[in-house]
């Protein structure tokens, strides 16, 4: 490495991290809020075994776990276009990537719910609850401490998936080092820096993760 691209990586740095405070942490957080309440939604819809809205839940749950998400950012930013719907390029990632998170979560929460014994369900009815009480009173609260430990590996892996955005103009991190590399030319330097600002966001969220599971223990 030398002092000239030293002092570009310097100067770049800030760019790239103010890149990641402005769009790829907003995307991301905004994303997996969304993906999330689709997810636990798509998960009650299967336990509850609603007609038709639970074939329509496993029919989302297929479409998407089952195809490329790269396919499905063109899709909705190139394809829609061509029937009349047109979106800017931040909500199009925001549909693709919450679509994905409700869709890969809610097996996570599903899964979750149904480890809870089901006796605690039933005790639910005895003392007069209906189905949505005893979720969100009593089954919800203990399979979210099951879930969170994949829902936030979920979570640090939306961070890098934000990265695809750059495929349909979204100026995340990897745009903002692909424009600076285009003038600098020094592509391998300013992509391993903007792998290091991925590192870094998925590094905090993971202390995070540790930190909030000590304390869930701790409860126990």
């Amino acid at each position: 490495m030398t002092e000239r691209i030293l002092q570009e990586l310097i100067e770049s740095f800030p760019k790239l991290l103010l890149t990641a405070l402005k769009v790829t942490v907003p995307l991301t957080a905004i994303s997996f809020t969304i993906g999330i309440m689709i997810a636990l939604m798509t998960a009650l819809v299967q336990i509850a075994k609603i007609p038709v809205l639970r074939q329509l839940a496993r029919f989302y749950v297929w479409i998407i776990r089952g195809t490329p998400m790269l396919v499905q950012l063109f899709v909705v930013y190139f394809g829609l276009p061509s029937i009349g719907i047109t979106m800017s390029a931040f909500p199009s990632a925001i549909i693709v990537l919450s679509l994905s998170v409700g869709a890969y979560c809610s097996e996570t929460i599903r899964g979750a719910i149904e480890s809870v014994p089901k006796g605690q369900l039933e005790a639910c009815y005895c003392v007069g609850m209906t189905f949505p009480q005893a979720m969100r009173r009593v089954i919800i609260p203990q399979a979210m401490t099951a879930a969170f430990p994949p829902l936030s590996n979920s979570l640090i892996g939306l961070v890098k998936d934000t990265s695809l955005a750059y495929s349909i103009a979204v100026v995340e991190i990897m745009a903002q080092a692909q424009r600076i590399a285009s003038r600098t030319y020094d592509y391998f330097w300013l992509y391993l820096e903007a792998g290091l600002i991925y590192l870094i966001i998925c590094t905090l969220l993971t202390w995070i993760q540790r930190l909030v599971e000590r304390r869930m223990e701790r409860k126990r």
